[in-house]
Parts: structure tokens; sequence; C-alpha cells
């Protein structure tokens, strides 16, 4: 018997059944597939948060800082690129390069004369802490995943991009 402040591992059987008792007929497969996608983006979200916090870093600080950091040497791109990679607003970008800049872990390089882009640069604090969180992120969560065979990881991984392609031409 499951209590209220701890719920059962896996509802998404018991609620698929639930549906096809109280209304027959009702088409109830993603539920056992979109019910689970969802319980595992919240755990997963939540425990991200938990390891990101005890390397001092959020989540947007780390979005931020990761695509600096992939986009290579000088590890610098425009506001307008952030926003794209990042896929947040401009204001957003501009909001979470404030916050990095005040902690030095990047800095705005003036525009370029006749133009108004602006460049942002990690600086080799922001090189540091990066690399410090996306190492300590990354080797947990591999562990995360350890309940899947290697095949079985790389089957769900192409899946998920099979699905999140789909849903990306439908949901926008």
């Amino acid at each position: 018997m499951t209590t209220p402040q701890q719920p059962p591992a896996d509802r998404a059987e018991e609620i698929a059944r639930a549906w096809q008792r109280e209304q027959p007929g009702l088409p109830v497969d993603s539920i056992g597939i979109l019910t689970r996608i969802h319980h595992a983006a919240k755990l997963l979200a939540d425990e991200r948060r938990r390891v990101l916090a005890r390397v001092g870093m959020d989540a947007a600080t780390l979005d931020l800082l990761s695509t600096l950091r992939r986009s290579g040497a000088p590890y610098r791109l425009s506001t307008r690129e952030l926003a794209a990679r990042c896929l947040i607003t401009p204001g957003a970008v501009t909001q979470r390069v404030d916050r990095a800049r005040q902690d030095g872990l990047v800095r705005r390089l003036a525009a370029d004369p006749g133009t108004r882009t602006v460049q942002v640069e990690l600086t080799a604090e922001g090189h540091h802490a990066v690399e410090h969180a996306v190492d300590g992120l990354l080797t947990y969560e591999h562990g995360l995943i350890e309940a899947l065979a290697p095949e079985e990881q790389q089957e769900l991984a192409r899946l998920l991009a099979v699905l999140v392609q789909d849903l990306n031409s439908r949901v926008q």
C-alpha cells in the first residue's frame, strides 16, 4: 500500500487501466510512455538541481557556460547565437550573462564598429567552473542510466530522438 507521501515507483499502468475502466475505448497507449517520460524528467531535473547545487552552479548558468565551452576556441558567441542554442529569449540571455559576468565566469566584448552584435566569451574562471561542473554531473548521471545495458541505452536514445524530432515538428 502506498501513502500520499510516497508514490509508487510507476503508476502508468494503473492510470491507463483506470481510464480504460472509466471510459472504455479511450486511447490510453500514450500513458505508458508519456507519463513515464514526465516522471523520469521530473526525477532527473530534481536530481540535477541537487548535484549542481553541490558544485555551486544553477542549471541556467550551466547551460550558458556549457554552450560557450562546446562552441570551441575562442569560446565566444553572440548573444543571438546563445539565445538560439540555449533555446531561450534574448532577455533571458541578458539575465544569464549579467549574473555570470558578475561572478567572473564570462565577459562581454564590445560590438564591432558599425554593428550592435555583442559577443560573450568564457573567462578562464568560467572555463574551469564549467569543466568541473560538467565532469561531476555527467559522471553522476552516467550512473543513473546503468540499469540499462549499453545497447538498451543506445536504443532508448535513438527512440527518444525520433520522438523529440516528431514532437518538434508538431508542437511548435
